[in-house]
């Protein structure tokens, strides 16, 4: 039996909506670990926060500016390849991210993170958010939409094809941040990924919206 012939669950509007706020909240809570402790993720997220450790005494354009203009050229895939209601679900969560982003660092003050606990906890939470929003059909943008196309057209895992990915960004990392900074932040992309990985399974999950 295919996996295509296995009855589905429809997720309510409802559902959706509480899905996409807490996954998009959770997301950005993990970035606010980063940004304190100066961490690095992968995919387009990881872009943006290497950027606004780059830019921000310039520019003062923080993480949720960066994320929402990376992500504008993916639109196009994912209007392509995954359609336009997967697309507008990602153009949401991708500006919910941006905007939580933003406002956490107001609502949420850190004295004091140790910087294993924040990639730990950053990566636990950005996986947690990325996993909720990919079972209610939507994702952030960029790297995760094409991971999500290669899971759904060629079996691959979304979170392995995500992490050798990651790894490349990481590399580029050692460039600009300290050596123990990037150690972390591998930390937290295997946290992240792991979790992913381990959890969203062609097959394993089968609700639909």
């Amino acid at each position: 039996m295919r996996v295509e012939d296995l009855p589905k669950d429809q997720h309510r509007p409802y559902e959706d909506v509480m899905a996409m706020l807490l996954g998009t909240f959770f997301v950005a809570l993990g970035v606010t670990f980063y940004t304190h402790a100066v961490l690095l993720t992968g995919s387009t997220a990881g872009l943006a926060l290497l950027l606004s450790y780059m830019t921000s005494s310039v520019t003062g354009w923080g993480f949720g500016v960066y994320f929402f203009a990376i992500n504008l050229p993916f639109y196009y895939l994912a209007v392509r390849r995954m359609g336009w209601s997967f697309t507008l679900r990602t153009f949401a969560a991708i500006g919910l991210v941006s905007l939580f982003s933003e406002l956490t660092q107001g609502w949420v003050q850190f004295a004091s993170v140790p910087s294993i606990y924040a990639a730990l906890m950053g990566g636990a939470l950005m996986g947690i958010g990325m996993l909720m929003l990919f079972r209610h059909r939507t994702s952030l943008g960029g790297i995760n939409i094409l991971a999500l196309y290669l899971q759904d057209k060629h079996g691959f895992r979304a979170g392995y094809v995500q992490l050798a990915i990651d790894g490349v960004i990481l590399l580029i990392a050692l460039t600009q941040l300290p050596l123990d900074r990037v150690g972390y932040s591998v930390l937290g992309a295997l946290t992240l990924n792991l979790i992913i990985a381990l959890n969203h399974k062609p097959g394993r999950y089968i609700g639909v919206s």
